[in-house]
C-alpha cells in the first residue's frame, strides 16, 4: 500500500462519517452574520417586539385625536300614569309608544397636565428599548456564531494537524519495518510507534466528533438543511488583526456599548414617569359638542309626538382634589425611581470600563502569544528534523523520535489554537463595544 493512499484512507472516512449526504459550504463571518439577521429565530422573536413596539407608539399619538362617538336607538315605550303625592287619584297618560334616539357627541382636549405627550414619550421610549433589545440580541447571536465558527476552525485545522502527524507516523513505521528487515531495529520499536499512531487516529476520531455538533449548532441556528457541512474561510487567518488602542476602544465603547444605551433609556424613561404623575396633580381641560334627536317629547304631559333636535358646545374644566393627598408617595418614588436608574447608569459605566479593559489585556496577551507559538514551531520542526535525521543514522534512540513528533504535534496544536484565539480575542473586543 503505498504512502499517499494510508494517508488519503483516513480523511475519506473521516469525511463520510460527517453525515452521507453531507453537503459542504465555504462560509465566512461576514456571510454568518447576514444568515442569521435573515433565519435566526431569536433575532426574529426581537424584530417583532420592535413592530409592536412601532404599533404602540402609534396608538399612543392616536390620543391627540379628539373622541368622536354615535349612537342610535329604537324603543318601544307603554303607556304612563299620573298620581298625586298620596299615590291616590291616578291618571292614565297615552304615550306614542315607537321611540328614537340618535346622539353625535365629540371631545377634544386641550390641556391634560401633559399625560398625553408623557404617555406618547414612553411609548417612544418603550419603541427606543425594543429596538436596543432586539440589537443587544442581534449582537449575542453573532458573537455566539463566532464562537462555534472559530470552534469548528479551530477543530478542522486540528484534525489537519492531527492527519498531517499520523502521516509522519506511518512513514516512521514503514522506515523501521525496512530497518527491521535488515536486522538494525527491533519489533518493539515498530510497537511503541503503532501505539502513537493509534492515540493520533483516536484524537482524529474524537476531533471529527466534535466537529459534529460544533456544525450542528451552528445550522441550527442559520436554519440551514441538517446536511450542510460549513467549512470556515480558510484565508481568515491570513488577514492581519488590527486594533486600536484602549482609550480608543473605551471611547468607542461610551458611543455603541448597548447596555449603556439602555442604561440611559431607562433615565429617560424615569424622568416621563415622574411628568405623568404630576400631570395627575394638574387640571384636565377639554372641547366637546353634541348633536341630539330624540323622540316622543316626554318633559310635556301629555307627551309629544314630535321629535326634538338640539345641539350643543362647551368647554369642561376638570380637577380631582383626591390627587393632592394621594399622589404624593406615587411622585416620591417616581423621583426616587430616577434616582436609581441614575445610579444604574453610572453602574453600567464601570462594567463596560472593566469589560473594555479585560478584553483589551487578552487582546495584547494573544499577541504574545502567538510570537511565542510561532517560535516554538519553528524549534520544534528544527528539532524533529535533526532526530528525525539522527534516529535513521543511528545515532538517537526511538524514544527520542517519539519525544520529537510528540513536541512538534504540541507546537503545531498551540500555533493554530493561537492565530484562532487572536480572532477571537477581537471579535471578543468588537462584542464587547457591541460593534459587530
Amino acid at each position: 500500500m503505498s504512502k499517499n493512499f494510508r494517508l488519503i484512507v483516513p480523511c475519506l472516512v473521516a469525511l463520510c462519517s460527517l453525515h452521507l449526504c453531507a453537503q459542504p459550504r465555504v462560509m465566512g463571518i461576514d456571510e454568518l452574520f447576514r444568515l442569521a439577521d435573515a433565519n435566526s429565530t431569536s433575532i426574529q422573536a426581537y424584530a417583532t417586539g420592535k413592530e409592536a413596539a412601532a404599533e404602540a407608539l402609534k396608538a399612543a399619538k392616536a390620543q391627540r385625536l379628539p373622541d368622536i362617538s354615535a349612537s342610535l336607538s329604537g324603543s318601544y315605550w307603554g303607556d304612563g300614569k299620573l298620581w298625586n303625592r298620596d299615590f291616590g287619584n291616578a291618571t292614565h297618560i297615552d304615550i306614542p309608544h315607537w321611540g328614537n334616539n340618535f346622539a353625535l357627541e365629540a371631545q377634544q382636549v386641550i390641556y391634560a397636565g401633559g399625560a398625553v405627550n408623557s404617555g406618547i414619550e414612553l411609548a417612544r421610549l418603550d419603541k427606543q428599548k425594543a429596538e436596543l433589545d432586539w440589537e443587544k440580541n442581534r449582537q449575542d447571536v453573532r458573537f455566539q456564531l463566532v464562537g462555534y465558527y472559530l470552534d469548528l476552525y479551530k477543530l478542522n485545522n486540528q484534525a489537519q494537524v492531527l492527519e498531517k502527524n499520523l502521516a509522519l507516523a506511518l512513514q516512521v513505521i514503514a522506515d523501521m519495518q525496512a530497518r527491521r528487515e535488515q536486522g538494525t531495529a527491533l519489533q518493539n520499536d515498530i510497537t511503541r510507534y503503532e501505539f502513537q499512531k493509534e492515540n493520533l487516529k483516536l484524537q482524529l476520531a474524537k476531533v471529527n466528533d466534535a466537529c459534529k455538533i460544533v456544525n450542528h449548532r451552528l445550522v441550527t441556528i442559520l436554519h440551514l438543511p441538517e446536511e450542510t457541512v460549513v467549512v470556515p474561510d480558510t484565508t481568515l487567518l491570513a488577514t492581519e488583526v488590527q486594533t486600536l488602542s484602549e482609550n480608543d476602544w473605551q471611547e468607542l465603547a461610551t458611543q455603541t456599548n448597548i447596555d449603556l444605551r439602555q442604561a440611559a433609556t431607562g433615565i429617560e424613561t424615569s424622568k416621563q414617569l415622574v411628568k405623568r404623575e404630576r400631570s395627575e396633580r394638574l387640571p384636565k381641560v377639554s372641547l366637546f359638542a353634541a348633536e341630539h334627536l330624540d323622540g316622543p317629547i316626554t318633559i310635556e304631559v301629555p307627551v309629544l309626538d314630535n321629535n326634538f333636535n338640539y345641539w350643543y358646545v362647551g368647554v369642561s374644566v376638570s380637577y380631582n382634589f383626591s390627587s393632592l393627598f394621594k399622589n404624593t408617595r406615587k411622585l416620591k418614588q417616581a423621583r426616587l425611581n430616577v434616582r436609581r436608574a441614575q445610579e444604574t447608569h453610572g453602574l453600567a459605566q464601570e462594567q463596560v470600563e472593566n469589560a473594555v479593559q479585560a478584553s483589551y489585556t487578552s487582546l495584547l496577551t494573544a499577541f504574545t502569544e502567538l510570537r511565542t507559538q510561532e517560535k516554538n514551531v519553528q524549534l520544534a520542526n528544527e528539532n524533529y528534523s535533526v532526530t528525525s535525521n539522527r534516529y535513521r543514522n543511528e545515532l538517537a534512540l526511538l524514544t527520542d523520535m517519539l519525544d520529537a513528533g510528540n513536541t512538534k504535534l504540541s507546537a503545531d496544536l498551540a500555533l493554530v489554537n493561537a492565530r484562532i484565539d487572536l480572532v477571537y480575542h477581537y471579535y471578543q473586543m468588537r462584542y464587547v463595544t457591541h460593534t459587530l
